[in-house]
């Protein structure tokens, strides 16, 4: 995404939600630092196949995780946002890239990072510790912004880890996306929130604009951008995006 379009959203995003852009700046810049030190990757040292699974932490992922488990996935570059790594770590797979902004389960996250998944590493304001903690802990990363990017830390475009993998693929040179695992609907899973007391909740108010804006966001890639996108997962409609079943793939 041409960055001069992305600050036009990232702008409207900072006015609804109250975020400060000065602190998304700090931990942006923690995260170039740490990366400094602990061997960060870049851009061009990951490569991904033209066709990606994107797997979002919504209602239907274990679902799709187990309709998808019977073909072929070695063709797939699969992308997990940050929980939906969890449902694919209880299935025995390893994703081949992780979209986190650290609030997922990390344990799994961890566990996955250290079995080859490559972990895109997305710093805002609200997770300057976590981003202090982890970044030790973890390898083969790559950091990210919604602000000014800077040496080791990245802007793709997207918001939400679901439709940062979105941006993130097309970055990479996807040309077919399908989401599993993205309902973008009230509901949200365990996968999503893991201290939810149960499986699934109503989402509160906040993660409902949000996942409005991913819907938004996941429509203009599919008008602007040279990729097709299907969605396996069901719930709300996106424009631009074809529902479908399982036979294109």
């Amino acid at each position: 995404m041409n960055l001069d379009i992305w600050f036009s959203w990232y702008k409207r995003i900072l006015d609804e939600f109250g975020f400060s852009q000065n602190d998304d700046e700090k931990s942006a810049k923690i995260l170039n630092n740490l990366l400094k030190k602990y061997n960060g990757l870049n851009k061009d040292e990951i490569e991904i196949k033209n066709k990606v699974i994107v797997f979002g932490a919504g209602p239907s992922l274990k679902r799709n995780i187990m309709e998808l488990k019977e073909l072929n996935l070695n063709k797939f570059t699969s992308i997990a946002a940050d929980g939906a790594t969890t449902a694919l770590l209880e299935e025995n797979i390893i994703p081949d890239i992780i979209v986190t902004d650290l609030d997922g389960k990390m344990d799994d996250i961890i566990q996955c990072n250290h079995k080859g998944s490559i972990l895109i590493l997305h710093a805002h304001g609200n997770n300057i510790e976590n981003v202090e903690n982890y970044v030790p802990k973890l390898k083969n990363i790559l950091g990210t912004t919604q602000s000014i990017p800077l040496e080791n830390v990245y802007n793709f475009g997207g918001f939400t880890d679901g439709d940062r993998c979105v941006f993130l693929a097309v970055e990479l040179g996807a040309e077919f996306i399908v989401l599993a695992g993205m309902d973008f609907g009230k509901i949200v899973t365990k996968y999503s929130r893991p201290n939810l007391a149960s499986f699934e909740a109503e989402a509160d108010k906040i993660k409902q604009k949000k996942l409005k804006f991913a819907v938004e966001l996941i429509e203009w890639v599919a008008r602007n951008e040279d990729v097709k996108i299907f969605n396996i997962s069901g719930g709300e409609r996106v424009d631009g995006v074809m529902d479908t079943d399982y036979t294109i793939l």
